[in-house]
């Protein structure tokens, strides 16, 4: 029946009562308290993300490999077989170990049998977990004839000294030495070396499963830093699993698409199959929080193109299965001929310049700069819908005020534990060392201080007794305080969003969920906890992809955690990085307390409890600091005068 219109009376059969209607529940008004999301506004401004991915779709490329060199390949694998029985002779290889010095000797002593002069790096660096410890690089040069552009061709020869190292890397170390025959010519042999046209510079690296030590050493201090035009590393080549590339640096670059490409056919023309690669999420997981555990990674974060071959995953093998008598031969003279015609390609065609960003699709590229404009359009649906319910808050004249100094005094306490971290790590506590990517195996990646963190978690609780007494609820609050708390919380994000642009765009993807899921909590204060729960939650999926990928991706399981909490210790993940987090932190809290009800604004000055006896103390010592710095008052007046 229409509201308003009159239709006659109405009868009903004598004995049957008139049906009851329900009562009719209008649709809260756009723009009211119990309605203040424009929706309209959030929607259309969807429409502009449609163009930001059109021109993506568009920007795909296709990079061409370089030739094919025209000579095939003579690497055998059952050479390299007995060099690996001839590396596997010392098995604690691990750095600064005696072992770890008479293998870089061998090495030396092999490449001036080749004919190539070696020259031995030393230094020293700090591994979380084992100390202090003296790594020794190896390197040898074969001159190029018509350009000083470098190739370097790498491996590293430590490992964890938990097992043989087989296979990582004394497989990887054997092959380098083969492809170095091709280029040296050792004393009284006949015939005569390959001369290069580019310079080739065979490396020998230590601290390679501490975190790339030695390659991050010669990236950044040796003589050819500023010539390298191409890295080819090779890693774990003997096990049994598919080959595979890596792509992945210490930042969100990539190699160049030429090189990628070229690895790819030269490896399939050697395997028959296409090798592995990271998925398209994982790329873009490396591209928002850089990270490696293979020795490319310290070159690509320097612009120099680099790459991987390898039988092994994101992780590599395992040490306690890395035995000698587990090596395929057929796969280590597949990957090892496969680098050898890398090398030979390279060496005769344009080499590849420098890195850019992108995520492999294998033959195409969707490039950085598109997806990374598609993310940051992303966000605009979201900081629309900001700026809007603030300017209505606003005209409301809701007093944000109070909310915002909820929110200050979270992400003070926040900030206090960061630094209560930090200053743990200073005192060692945590484990320390240079600012590297921990090897997943050692102690400092998995074994998790429960001494320390109790002493932490003790001093915390602590702190968060002072900084609660401003927050706990006093009174029931009113919609206009609840309606403030979340407009306090989504500004504070909206910053935050904008901090992570100027960083790096790529790390929207661990944000955006939280964005676009708790921009509609204030539209659903009156609905059930329930509900309100599950938005909430939803919003931790970016967090929990990147812990996912490294309790998954990695094998660190239950450790992801703490495993990123070290790597924050050494210093691998930027302090401002680490303030962007604690900032969100303080805002999910915010976000958190408002959805189950427990929030309540900073108190007015009439609701505040009386000082404790600290912050009286702390009160009378600021008060006498600037009781004598005024000056007393007859010299004001005699200045005056």
């Amino acid at each position: 029946m229409a509201a308003g219109v009159d239709l006659g009376p109405t009868y009903y059969s004598p004995g049957i009562a008139p049906p009851r209607l329900p009562p009719t529940r209008r649709r809260p008004r756009r723009g009211t308290l119990e309605r203040p999301i424009n929706g309209r506004l959030y929607r259309g401004t969807w429409l502009i993300v449609a163009i930001p991915l059109l021109i993506t779709a568009f920007s795909v490329a296709r990079p061409q490999p370089l030739d094919r060199p025209r000579l095939a390949p003579t690497f055998k694998g059952v050479d390299a077989r007995e060099l690996i029985d001839q590396v596997t002779v010392e098995p604690d290889r691990s750095p600064g170990a005696p072992g770890d010095e008479r293998t870089a000797g061998w090495v030396a002593d092999q490449l001036r049998s080749l004919g190539l002069e070696p020259h031995t790096d030393r230094f020293r660096r700090t591994i979380p977990g084992r100390g202090r410890a003296e790594l020794t690089n190896v390197t040898a040069v074969a001159v190029g004839s018509a350009s000083t552009d470098a190739i370097v061709v790498m491996a590293h020869r430590d490992d964890t000294g938990a097992g043989q190292g087989a296979n990582d890397n004394a497989s990887g170390t054997a092959a380098l030495l083969e492809l170095a025959r091709a280029y040296g010519r050792p004393v009284g042999a006949p015939g005569r070396a390959v001369t290069p046209r580019h310079t080739i510079v065979f490396l020998s690296t230590d601290g390679g499963v501490f975190g790339a030590l030695g390659a991050e050493r010669f990236a950044t201090s040796s003589l050819y830093r500023s010539r390298i035009a191409a890295v080819v590393n090779l890693d774990a080549l003997g096990g049994h699993g598919p080959a595979r590339l890596e792509l992945g640096g210490m930042r969100s670059r990539s190699p160049a698409g030429v090189l990628v490409e070229t690895a790819t056919a030269r490896i399939q023309e050697q395997t028959g199959t296409l090798p592995e690669r990271t998925s398209a999420l994982g790329q873009l997981i490396d591209l928002g929080f850089p990270f490696s555990l293979y020795e490319q990674a310290p070159f690509l974060g320097r612009g120099i193109a680099a790459v991987t071959l390898t039988t092994g995953g994101d992780r590599p093998p395992p040490s306690f299965r890395d035995r000698e008598d587990r090596i395929d031969i057929a796969r280590l003279g597949e990957l090892g001929r496969a680098a050898q015609s890398l090398l030979s390609s390279l060496d005769a065609g344009p080499l590849p310049q420098g890195t850019t960003s992108y995520v492999y699709l294998g033959g195409k590229l969707v490039r950085g700069w598109a997806i990374e404009l598609s993310l940051v359009a992303m966000l605009l649906p979201f900081l629309a819908v900001v700026v809007d319910l603030f300017a209505r808050s606003r005209r409301r004249r809701i007093r944000l005020a109070p909310a915002l100094r909820s929110y200050r005094t979270r992400l003070l306490f926040w900030l206090w534990a960061g630094g209560l971290f930090g200053l743990f790590a200073v005192l060692g506590v945590w484990p320390q060392g240079d600012s590297a990517p921990l090897n997943p195996e050692t102690s400092a990646a998995g074994n998790w201080p429960a001494l320390g963190i109790a002493g932490l978690l003790a001093l915390l609780a602590v702190s968060w007794l002072v900084a609660r007494d401003r927050l706990r609820p006093r009174r029931a609050i009113t919609s206009e305080e609840d309606l403030a708390g979340h407009v306090a919380a989504l500004l504070a994000l909206a910053v935050i969003s904008l901090v992570v642009v100027a960083l790096n765009p790529f790390s929207l993807i661990f944000l955006l969920p939280a964005l676009h899921a708790w921009v509609w909590l204030p539209q659903l204060r009156a609905r059930g906890v329930g509900l309100r729960t599950a938005v909430l939650a939803v919003g931790f999926a970016g967090p929990a992809l990147l812990l996912g990928s490294f309790a998954f991706r990695y094998g660190l399981g239950l450790d992801a955690p703490w495993y990123l909490a070290e790597l924050s210790a050494i210093g691998y993940v930027p302090i401002v990085v680490v303030m962007v987090v604690l900032a969100s932190t303080a805002s999910a809290m915010q976000l958190a307390v408002l959805t189950l009800g427990r929030y309540s604004p900073y108190p007015r000055f009439s609701e505040r409890p009386p000082r404790g006896p600290i912050r009286n103390a702390v009160r009378a010592v600021v008060l006498g600091v600037r009781a004598q710095r005024r000056p007393p008052a007859r010299s004001r007046a005699v200045e005056e005068a």
